[in-house]
């Protein structure tokens, strides 16, 4: 048995390491994949993006099955194209991405399937966005309506930077057609969370909870970024939290979603923001994992993730359950010089510790240049160990961390800090 992993991320990296260990798989592809997926040789690199070409190569190649790691080939249609080729693929359609691509889109949809979030108005016009934040105040939320890989998002603490990041995007055009209109909100306080689960259309099978850290600097300061670390379980998700999740979020988005004709399948990821009573908003949907907490979900899961794939596919969710260890995963991410501005790219990384079962360096910015091995993008590595406790996965993954090296290197040293309080 064939599968394709599609992306290049640290997310992909962990997606086809746990699938490699599949009983009875042939192959893991990856494409186009990183430096960290070339040198293990369970998996296989495959130098392609285009949709077509992709659904190309798995229908020549007989692959059996297709998970999509990123959200830019979900929301182009990646789900639609396979499976109108009947090739079996892991993902939502097109129509159901619109959860992640547009951020109006899932306002709305929140808003008709009465699931709790921030309360917002959408613009595309300057003047009306400045009147709106003027009224509001702060602090208030600005949103680029579509993708914007991580950098569409301001969390503005005074009404001078809200009117700075509505310029940003509709005046000056920084993120393109992404920021063409913008959705501004409410600014919900609390602790926020990673709540995601697998989807079939009809049901919905939890993985492990999970919590990310967004800023770069230590104290959870300085700008935002796609995530310098992860840990999972999250404390934060206490079982009554959990059960209020399920039930206000996660059970009316796919009842809401097949109601209106697009059912969802895939990952679906709901990020949480927790009050300290217990109560729960929804400050944003994506349609894939996040990354970096699938590096430690999956370095907890023990059910095999091939099995769940599948049952997810055939609609059969409800058949299956996930087991996880009961240690506690802790990812470090390493990133480049400059990140997240203007990451610098081409930096020499050495002394990445050899893979055990308890700790892995995923690979995500990296690739092989003349045989060394080369910084690529922002988020370089994800140092990921799992230990009996916070703190002994924390001490665990920074030995990793500070083992490995590359010129600019950035992590932060308190990833974990939530959970040890």
């Amino acid at each position: 048995m064939k599968i394709l992993v599609v992306g290049s991320g640290g997310r992909e990296h962990a997606l086809a390491w746990r699938l490699a260990k599949s009983p009875g798989l042939q192959k893991v592809y990856v494409a186009p994949g990183n430096a960290g997926t070339a040198r293990e040789h369970e998996l296989e690199n495959l130098p392609l993006s285009d949709i077509e070409a992709l659904a190309d190569y798995a229908e020549r190649e007989k692959v059996h099955a297709t998970v999509v790691g990123p959200e830019a080939p979900l929301a182009a249609g990646i789900v639609d194209a396979f499976r109108a080729r009947g090739l079996r693929i892991f993902g939502p359609t097109k129509a159901a991405a619109q959860l992640e691509s547009s951020k109006d889109f899932a306002k709305r949809f929140m808003t008709r399937h009465k699931i709790p979030t921030a309360k917002f108005q959408t613009f595309a016009d300057i003047n009306a966005a400045h009147a709106y934040i003027d009224a509001e105040g702060a602090p208030i939320v600005i949103k680029a309506d579509g993708l914007a890989a991580g950098k569409g998002v301001v969390v503005a603490m005074d009404v001078a930077e809200a009117h700075a990041a509505a310029d940003m995007m509709l005046s000056d055009n920084k993120l393109g057609d992404a920021g063409a209109r913008v959705v501004i909100e409410e600014f919900l306080d609390g602790e926020e969370a990673s709540f995601i689960v697998m989807a079939d259309g009809r049901h919905a099978l939890a993985m492990a909870t999970s919590q990310d850290h967004k800023r770069l600097k230590d104290g959870d300061q300085g700008p935002n970024t796609g995530g310098m670390g992860a840990y999972s379980p999250a404390p934060v998700v206490t079982p009554e939290v959990h059960a209020r999740a399920m039930r206000e979020v996660i059970h009316p988005v796919i009842a809401g979603m097949k109601a209106e004709g697009i059912p969802f399948t895939g990952f679906l990821y709901a990020g949480l923001m927790i009050t300290p009573e217990g109560r729960i908003g929804v400050l944003e949907f994506n349609c894939r994992m996040g990354d970096p907490e699938t590096q430690p979900i999956l370095m907890r899961l023990k059910t095999d993730l091939t099995t769940l794939m599948e049952a997810a596919i055939d609609g059969r969710l409800n058949q299956v359950t996930a087991e996880w260890d009961r240690r506690v995963a802790l990812g470090i991410v390493l990133a480049a010089a400059g990140y997240p501005d203007s990451p610098r790219t081409g930096d020499v990384i050495t002394n990445i510790p050899t893979p055990t079962e308890n700790a892995v360096v995923f690979h995500a910015g990296t690739l092989l240049q003349d045989g060394q091995l080369r910084t690529s993008g922002g988020r370089v590595l994800c140092a990921t160990a799992l230990g009996d406790s916070v703190k002994h996965a924390q001490k665990h993954a920074y030995a990793l961390a500070h083992s490995v090296q590359f010129d600019g290197c950035q992590m932060r040293s308190d990833i974990g800090w939530r959970a040890l309080k």
